[in-house]
């Protein structure tokens, strides 16, 4: 009777290691395949589908993601060359304020992870290119030249929030509707483009909701899905606040992942 007592203990046993190891394997096969690491979620390929395939190459190397971009848009402009298929009249632009200088072919290539994350500390965006848009011109905070943009400045600006300027047409403001199509967001959940720490960034308003985000940190980013994943990202959007009575700065606030040149 001992010996039968015995015998199915150590079969019991054996059974129970068997099950633990098991349990054990999936667990580990279960963390290889999950995309998270803590709050890091890979971003989304589906978004680039969104960018300008006339002027945005995206290329995807490992753990990184490289934009390059000739900086030609696909919409209308009076900053076009005269003689250029998308040239207009100037329609919310001030004509005696539109700067000088006409949309020209440039090259900027913007290197960031596939899973950008949160920095320790925020960082203050400077002069120049701070991100790529989806129409493939560079985007720029509220600064130009030496000081911000004024209303004379602003007043030049073309209907898509663009100008030209001592690097070439760039954006600074969200487009405005006056009824041409745009490729750009006007109120809306649309992509805007990529900052150059590696999140997206997304119009005013937010996909997951379908309204204007409330849970935004100090720069309007958090985590939510959007209309290219049903995964929980960290992304950006457009500030819902006026700039100079008129505008919709696209991003005057600062980067909260770690800066990737924009060269």
């Amino acid at each position: 009777m001992k010996k039968s007592i015995i015998l199915l203990s150590m079969i019991f046993g054996l059974f129970a290691m068997y099950a633990c190891s098991e349990d054990d394997a999936a667990t580990d096969n279960d963390d290889d395949n999950d995309e998270t690491t803590g709050d890091v979620v890979a971003t989304p390929t589906l978004a680039f589908d969104e960018f300008n395939a006339s002027a945005v190459t995206v290329s995807f190397d490992g753990d990184e993601i490289t934009i390059v971009s000739n900086a030609l848009p696909n919409h209308t402009s009076p900053y076009w060359s005269a003689n250029d298929d998308l040239y207009i009249d100037p329609i919310v632009a001030d004509e005696e304020s539109i700067s000088p200088g006409n949309i020209t072919e440039a090259s900027y290539t913007l290197t960031v992870p596939t899973e950008p994350e949160l920095a320790s500390t925020s960082t203050e965006t400077g002069l120049g290119a701070i991100g790529i848009s989806v129409t493939g011109v560079p985007i720029y905070n509220q600064s130009e030249g030496p000081t911000d943009v004024t209303e004379g400045t602003a007043s030049g600006f073309d209907w898509s929030g663009g100008h030209s300027g001592p690097t070439g047409y760039h954006y600074h403001v969200e487009a405005r509707d006056v009824g041409e199509t745009s490729p750009l967001t006007i109120d809306d959940d649309e992509l805007l483009g990529i900052m150059s720490d590696g999140f997206l960034i997304y119009g005013r308003k937010c996909n997951s909701i379908g309204d204007y985000p409330i849970d935004g940190d100090a720069s309007n980013g958090h985590y939510a899905t959007t209309q290219h994943s049903t995964e929980e990202f960290y992304h950006y959007h457009i500030v819902n606040e006026i700039y100079l009575n008129t505008y919709y700065l696209l991003f005057g606030v600062d980067l909260q992942g770690t800066q990737n040149a924009i060269m």
